[in-house]
């Protein structure tokens, strides 16, 4: 199986890196593939609103000059996907909703592609505001009809300077024990008998009240 974690942090050697990689790491010790993949301070624009993947179902967005569509491919490639993002602001950061708005309209206007994939977010923060910006990644993984693995506490580490989140002994515990749940959900959901229950997008915004 493969799990890929997406970095949203312009800093790119910061906080949020040093917790994807301590999730990503019991995952390569039990066999998954796994890839990291940094957006942070590249070149990605937000959704534009303008409805053609809901024309051209290729599983790609048309605007195709930025970094999405590699990296949105690589997910649609994986069992699981990990998100991580630092804390602007109470929220995450430019690049990473620019991802999420994209991923999950092309994901919707091609058939639920993220239905029954494996969702989890961390998140690097200083002091406050942290759960916001992990409810803003979850946003994405249960409007998508993913899986989220539980853990510990929320997927947050505190520190400010590059590095410092090291010293945060339980959030490196927390994610640990993430990386272990997803390989876990992972194992399970290959070894289930049923196949996941996909909604289609007529079946989402049916009203059976009426």
């Amino acid at each position: 199986m493969k799990v890929v974690a997406i970095n949203g942090s312009p800093r790119k050697d910061g906080n949020t890196r040093l917790l994807l990689e301590a999730t990503l790491k019991p995952l390569a010790e039990a066999g998954w593939e796994t890839e990291y993949i940094q957006i942070g301070g590249k070149n990605i624009h937000g959704c534009r609103a303008c409805g053609k993947c809901w024309e051209t179902q290729d599983r790609r967005c048309v605007f195709g000059k930025d970094i999405f569509n590699e990296v949105n491919q690589k997910v649609l490639g994986a069992e699981a996907v990990i998100l991580g993002s630092p804390t602007y602001f109470a929220d995450v950061t430019a690049e990473m909703k620019a991802f999420i708005d994209r991923c999950g309209v092309v994901a919707m206007a091609n058939g639920s592609l993220l239905a029954g994939k494996i969702g989890a977010a961390v998140v690097a923060v200083r002091r406050g505001g942290a759960i916001h910006v992990f409810d803003t990644m979850n946003h994405l993984f249960q409007i998508s009809q993913m899986v989220l693995p539980g853990s510990t506490y929320w997927n947050m580490g505190h520190g400010m300077d590059p590095g410092h989140v090291a010293e945060d002994a339980e959030a490196l515990r927390n994610m640990r024990h993430l990386g272990q749940s997803i390989d876990w959900l992972g194992k399970a959901i290959q070894g289930s008998v049923k196949p996941y229950p996909v909604l289609a997008k007529g079946e989402v915004w049916l009203d059976e009240g009426k």
